[in-house]
């Protein structure tokens, strides 16, 4: 199965101190058709975000032939964890999200990336699996009602004590069980992981709707063609469905 340009998306991660006119018109350069957007300040911090502020930059997209596909919140820098033992934190975290799926259906984006946040270190590692669990499922229903999909993604340990590979994503995305809820095969929670893109495949089939490119030599997001990312012979495997994020 060859990988349709339609399915590889630009984004903006590279483009933070850069102003986002400049984004949109470097991917309409590169021949890019969709994005991935990245919900940092100062391009889209979802919480100032009028929906007239998604609809303009809808319209920003449009005009140079690009449409969202994926709208990513920033949720490891910032203040945001759907899994905190601190309610005011996750209640908020948990707003945030319910705000990006609206934010999600005025940009016409089809799915919201998600992360299952962290526990205390101190803390029973149940109970914040918990949490996440309640977290995600209570944002993956608000965003069907949308229309609007979610995928979740594994992330280091050291940016999450929850799910750092893909056998933990599955078995979350399984308890959960939401059927707008998919997953993420990020190359390089995969890499730090040891797993492989076979391994993501093998433990979540066609539930794999999203997937980051990144050789991170493995943990970084250094780009480049000498890196040590376990790549499979052939892209992408016969089970693959997702776009890709570059």
């Amino acid at each position: 199965m060859a990988l349709s340009t339609r399915q590889i998306t630009g984004t903006n991660f590279a483009y933070q101190h850069l102003p986002f006119e400049r984004f949109l018109d470097d991917m309409a350069d590169l021949g890019r058709e969709k994005l991935e957007l990245w919900g940092i300040a100062p391009h889209f911090h979802i919480p100032r975000l009028t929906d007239a502020d998604a609809r303009s930059v809808r319209r920003l997209a449009a005009a140079r032939g690009l449409q969202t596909h994926c709208l990513t919140p920033e949720q490891v820098m910032y203040p945001v964890n759907v899994a905190s033992p601190v309610p005011w934190l996750r209640t908020e975290s948990i707003r945030m999200f319910r705000r990006a799926a609206q934010l999600c259906a005025e940009l016409g984006a089809e799915l919201l990336l998600v992360t299952p946040g962290r526990g205390d270190e101190s803390e029973p590692a149940d109970a914040a699996w918990r949490r996440s669990v309640e977290a995600v499922g209570d944002i993956a229903a608000y965003a069907d009602t949308l229309g609007v999909g979610c995928v979740l993604e594994p992330l280091q340990r050291v940016e999450s004590n929850l799910v750092n590979d893909y056998r933990t994503l599955a078995a979350m995305t399984d308890e959960i069980g939401a059927a707008n809820l998919g997953a993420v095969l990020d190359t390089v929670a995969m890499a730090v992981a040891g797993e492989t893109v076979d391994d993501a495949f093998d433990a979540l089939g066609d539930r794999i709707r999203h997937v980051h490119l990144i050789d991170g030599r493995p943990a970084g997001t250094w780009r480049g063609a000498t890196g040590s990312c376990p790549w499979p012979s052939t892209w992408p495997p016969s089970t693959a469905g997702g776009t890709a994020g570059t």
